[in-house]
Parts: C-alpha cells; structure tokens; sequence
C-alpha cells in the first residue's frame, strides 16, 4: 500500500496546516477509492513524541506513529512552525534527519509555509526554487542563503519537492498534491467540498513589502531611506550612485548583496507598497495614486503595479478599497 506522511513536530506551532492535510488528504483518499474500487493510500500523522500541544495547550495531537516506525514512505507532509524557528530546529533535528532520508528512499517531500525552514535544513533546498510566507522571507535568507526563495510563488514544484506560500494558502497546495497523487477529479470534488480555489499560482497580491533591513551596509541603509522618505519623485539609479559618491555597477552588487533586490526593484517594490495603500484606503484615482508615487507614464505604472502585485491598479482598488468597489 502506498503511504503519505503527515508531520507532526515538536515545540508550539500551528495545528491547523497538520489537521487541515489529514482532512483533505484522507477525504481525497476515500473519494477516490469509492471511484476507482481499489486500495489508496494509508495516512497516518507521524511524530518524535506520543502528544504535541498547540495554542497553549487548547488543541493536542497525538501522532499515529513514531516516525521510526516508518521505513519508508512516498509522500512527507511538513506543516507550518512557530515564528521561533531556530527552536522549532533545535527540538526537531531527528525529524529533520529522518525527512531527508526519505527524500534518499525516494519520497517526495512537501513543506507548508514556515514548514520550508525544516526542510531547508535538511539540505534538500540548497541551489532549488523554495517559497513560504513572505513576512519571514528575510530571515529565511539570511539562514539559507543557497535557496532561490521566490516569495512571489504561491507553490513550487522541483525533483519532487513541493513548497507553498503563507498561513492558509496550504489549501492551495493540497489541492495540487490531490491532483498529483490521485487525478483531477478527485481534486475538483475537494475542491468544490472545501470550498477551494483552484490552480491558484500566486501570493503576490497578498505581500507587504516592508525592505530588507536586516543588514550593516549603511550605505545602503541611507540609499534605502532615501528612496523611501522621496517616494512623489523620479529617481534613477544613476541618481542614486552618483548622491552616494559610488559607481554604478558597484552600488547594484552592493545593494543586491544587502536587501536581495537590484536598487531598481527596490524602488519600484516601495512606490508599489505605496500605491496599495492608497488604494486601499481612499478614493484617489489611479492617476492621482500615479502621480503620487512618482511616475508619469500610465502604462509603465500599470505595468510594474502587475508585476509587483499580479493584478491591474484597477483590480487591486475594486478588491481592497470598499468604498470605491461599491
């Protein structure tokens, strides 16, 4: 019989993504079973301790099995962790172990938003594409910085390694992992039963961008606030390095070691931050919220506003600004 994995980890994290894959995960199983008469898979939560406690205590699990006595399974769960991820690692290094010799045995592994913490260090991230939530996407760099985390994906797909984005967007990708392990039908009937949206592909309309601060090139640090304290004005790169008495190609590698992101990304991610939030909270035309941030070109505002967001000014205002969708 083939046999899914779902972790359960040590330490206070979030029961919702392990209670959530075993619910849809099992619905599927039996779904297709019924369709098909023949034998699925077995699904079973496993652990390093009898129980795990969650929220202070309000919510226990108690994993089916050790994660020993399982020798070999086809498809690993990992769910989200605490925000105190070098804990959550410390309390967690034989399931961290284990996950990556599965992964040798042949398993496919699948994390959960923070979940990709754990499966990064097992190794199996390093020189992959990886995304998870984008509010700890800066801290996930620094600890990992051989990954290619793309925060803008909703879900990853590489060597059989699954990642996803954050909080509840693991419906999403268990909706995907249906589809792959069992069919399409399977994941339309969960679809339409859990009331989830399908082949949904992107987080980025949910990012805030808040700059990667956590770094001691001040240099950077003052170009940074520069561009965030002159958001109404045009300003280039070639500005930028020649106010900061610094070459232009030097200034690019210099910033992009510091923040992840060339000086032109970064300055077109914080007038985007801006325009959302006015977006979001007044009645400014998109020209007006244009102007505002510093372009004057409507198409190149449309243009970079979708890059950045994955929707038109338009679609963004009608989805997050009441007044004006009414």
């Amino acid at each position: 019989m083939k046999h899914i994995t779902i972790l359960a980890p040590d330490g206070p994290n979030n029961a919702s993504s392990v209670i959530g894959a075993y619910k849809i995960l099992t619905r599927a199983n039996f779904c297709w079973t019924e369709a098909n008469k023949r034998e699925g898979f077995k699904i079973q939560v496993a652990g390093i301790s009898e129980k795990v406690e969650y929220f202070d205590g309000l919510v226990t699990i108690k994993p089916h099995v050790h994660i020993s006595e399982i020798a070999r399974t086809d498809l690993v769960v990992i769910p989200s962790l605490s925000h105190n991820y070098e804990n959550a690692l410390k309390g967690n290094q034989e399931i961290v172990t284990w996950i990556a010799e599965q992964y040798k045995k042949g398993a496919e592994i699948a994390s959960i938003c923070s979940g990709a913490f754990l499966l990064a260090s097992a190794g199996l991230l390093d020189g992959k594409i990886c995304s998870t939530h984008w509010n700890v996407a800066d801290s996930f760099r620094i600890m990992f910085p051989k990954v290619n985390l793309q925060t803008d994906k909703l879900i990853t797909d590489e060597n059989g390694i699954y990642t996803n984005g954050g909080a509840y967007s693991f419906l999403n990708l268990l909706i995907y992992l249906v589809e792959k392990y069992f069919d399409r039908q399977t994941a339309i009937y969960c679809s339409k039963v859990f009331q989830i949206e399908m082949d949904r592909q992107s987080q980025s309309e949910f990012i805030i961008f808040k700059g990667q601060k956590q770094h001691s090139d001040d240099l950077v640090r003052e170009a940074q606030a520069y561009m965030e304290d002159n958001l109404h004005e045009k300003i280039s790169v070639e500005y930028l390095s020649s106010r900061f008495a610094i070459g232009r190609r030097h200034f690019d590698r210099r910033f992009i070691k510091a923040t992840g992101n060339t000086p032109l990304e970064y300055l077109q991610r914080v007038k985007i931050e801006s325009a959302k939030k006015s977006f979001e909270s007044s009645r400014k035309t998109v020209n007006e919220v244009m102007y505002d941030v510093g372009y004057s070109d409507e198409k190149a505002f449309r243009e970079v506003f979708r890059k950045v967001t994955g929707m038109s000014p338009l679609e963004y205002r009608g989805r997050y600004n009441k007044e004006t969708a009414g």
